[in-house]
């Protein structure tokens, strides 16, 4: 929608997605600060409603990308914060007097954790199909380490395992990938930054978390998505920034305060795109590499993954090679297909 400032004639492109709950009002000129009157109903013959969840604003309200970005966070309702649990885990495995029976007294608190842990404790993946029969038998088997990871696991797969048509996703389609992302990082953490071996694991699991938010917003505006995108030249991400103001990256990095995820994984997941543009985050250009890689090997690509654009200082920023590619992406096969064989999210 094209609008004008009455004041000092200052032309304004405002997507319609901006305007989900008004037909008309105004908002303050950035330029010359006086208010800029929009009909929206006349441009429209529906007023577009928000997707389920969200609220109204209140009256009065500036349609700007922060504005709507603002409250789509504060809106979420589908997405619960990270249990309760996974902060105590946090906690133990960081305490070097704790022991497995500690992490394991704390996963019987919590039923629906416990048995999604011992569903993949049993998956191809660990190599003890059908053996793990208790919380207590899979701290030892598979040590504290590990069992931190099922933690992570666990608490993502029913959250990622949504089907979401905006990004025409299948069920499960983004539980691949980000498992994909998760080993892949992973494996090129090991490679050059080994200290980051499990951050990258965690960060490459959530760090498309933002496509379950904006998914509905985006099925709304499937059409202008379609325009936009009849450029080749364009990418995903410059559709999501045009129509809604921001991108999935950018709502992922701010609902991790939520889920009370580190700072420095945030970080990565809001630059995981563009990690050139993050100052002093080696994870971000790890997070990256894997996600580029996920979408090479094809492992739950959806409409953005065809414009994908590696950045070009990744691999000499990681001091990666082409036959290092091969290694990682070996690494996110054999993880994917093995932890999904038997343990499908439930």
């Amino acid at each position: 929608m094209q609008v004008e400032c009455p004041n000092c004639h200052k032309a304004y492109t405002i997507p319609g997605v901006r305007l989900l709950w008004r037909r008309k009002g105004a908002f303050r000129c950035p330029n010359c600060k006086a208010p800029v009157p929009f009909d929206w109903s006349r441009n429209r013959n529906k007023t577009a409603s928000a997707p389920d969840g969200a609220e109204a604003p209140a009256e009065g309200g500036a349609p700007t990308g922060n504005f709507l970005k603002d409250r789509i966070v504060r809106s979420v309702r589908d997405l619960p914060p990270m249990p309760q649990i996974v902060d105590e885990a946090r906690r133990i495995m960081a305490d070097p007097n704790s022991s497995f029976g500690d992490l394991a007294k704390l996963f019987e608190t919590d039923q629906a954790i416990a048995a999604r842990v011992l569903k993949l404790a049993n998956s191809a993946y660990y190599g003890i199909s059908g053996q793990v029969a208790s919380i207590q038998h899979a701290a030892v088997v598979l040590g504290q380490k590990a069992l931190g990871e099922l933690l992570t696991l666990a608490s993502a797969s029913a959250l990622l395992s949504r089907k979401l048509t905006g990004y025409r996703l299948a069920a499960g389609d983004l539980w691949h990938h980000s498992l994909a992302v998760a080993s892949g990082a992973r494996a090129v953490a090991r490679m050059r930054r080994p200290e980051l071996a499990e951050d990258a694991f965690a960060a490459g699991l959530i760090h498309d978390a933002g496509k379950l938010i904006l998914d509905g917003y985006v099925k709304q505006e499937e059409a202008a998505f379609g325009e936009f995108l009849k450029d080749s030249q364009r990418m995903w991400l410059d559709a999501e920034r045009e129509i809604l103001g921001f991108d999935h990256s950018e709502i992922a990095a701010d609902v991790c305060e939520r889920w009370k995820i580190p700072a420095h994984l945030a970080t990565a997941i809001r630059f995981h795109h563009f990690p050139s543009q993050a100052e002093d985050s080696d994870l971000a250009y790890v997070v990256h590499l894997a996600d580029a890689t996920a979408m090479m090997i094809g492992i739950g690509t959806g409409l953005d993954g065809m414009r994908y654009r590696l950045d070009s200082t990744a691999m000499p920023f990681l001091g990666i090679h082409d036959e290092h590619l091969s290694n990682v992406m070996s690494e996110a096969i054999d993880f994917t297909t093995r932890t999904t064989q038997d343990a499908s999210p439930a």
